[in-house]
């Protein structure tokens, strides 16, 4: 890396950071390759540690940077596409499926998500949460947890993730002939960073789809995906790159 000073830079401080090194990254560095400590970084190019973090914090939302607990920042590899809708009328838990079902809990509606509860239009009694998990090229890459009423379920056998593939069997059933999706950018939560392998707050790409059968919702799911390593797409509409600002 240079040491190109940016004091002078009348745009914002980290904003002209964050292309110096994005720069520097494309032409220094390996992917893989552990950039130098947060110190020697922000006196090499003459900024406050907290410009520094900004300008870290942009790229790692871009995809370009990975920061783990332990390892350090790292270079990131390029985006992998994740097709978020690989068939039209595409059931979760159907051959082909992607996810992998880890368990099942039965909810209060007072517990529900408050956006969930509204697109389940405010169901009475409790309802199913299936919890699941989506790997790619060995890794995770997001952690879903889908919602259907009791009421319309049934009373699933088993327990765990024998109870949640009941649950989605039961989803079947209904025969669902409809899905609306929406994207936005978040931040994940302390209970999935972990099982993603992402620090607390780090950003997230959260998709919520809501099933439909002969036009009312029968169930709801919320996908937290990697902002850092997914590219989401949409089957025959093409890729969607959803990045901040």
């Amino acid at each position: 890396m240079g040491t190109t000073p940016v004091e002078t830079v009348p745009e914002p401080k980290y904003w002209h950071l964050k292309t110096v090194l994005s720069e520097a990254l494309d032409s220094e560095f390996a992917v893989g390759q552990v950039l130098p400590n947060e110190r020697e970084l922000a006196a090499r190019y003459g900024v406050a540690r907290a410009t520094l973090r900004q300008a870290l914090e942009q790229l790692e939302l871009e995809g370009r940077l990975h920061r783990r607990r332990g390892v350090g920042t790292t270079v990131a590899p390029p985006r992998m596409g994740v097709d978020v809708a690989p068939e039209a009328g595409a059931r979760p838990g159907a051959p082909g499926d992607a996810w992998r079902t880890e368990g099942c809990a039965l909810l209060a509606p007072g517990a529900l998500p408050a956006a969930v509860a509204r697109l389940l239009d405010g169901a009475e009694g409790p309802v199913h949460a299936v919890r699941r998990l989506r790997t790619e090229l060995g890794q995770p890459v997001a952690t879903e947890v889908l919602y259907m009423p009791a009421a319309l379920a049934g009373e699933p056998a088993g327990t765990g993730a024998a109870r949640g593939s009941a649950v989605l069997r039961a989803l079947h059933r209904l025969g669902p002939d409809g899905q609306d999706r929406s994207v936005e950018l978040g931040s994940v939560p302390a209970e999935d960073a972990r099982r993603l392998d992402r620090l607390p707050g780090a950003p997230v790409l959260v998709v919520t789809t809501r099933y439909l059968a002969r036009g009312a919702t029968v169930a709801v799911s919320a996908a937290t995906y990697r902002a850092d390593t997914c590219r989401l797409t949409f089957g025959d509409c093409g890729a969607m790159d959803l990045l901040a600002g």
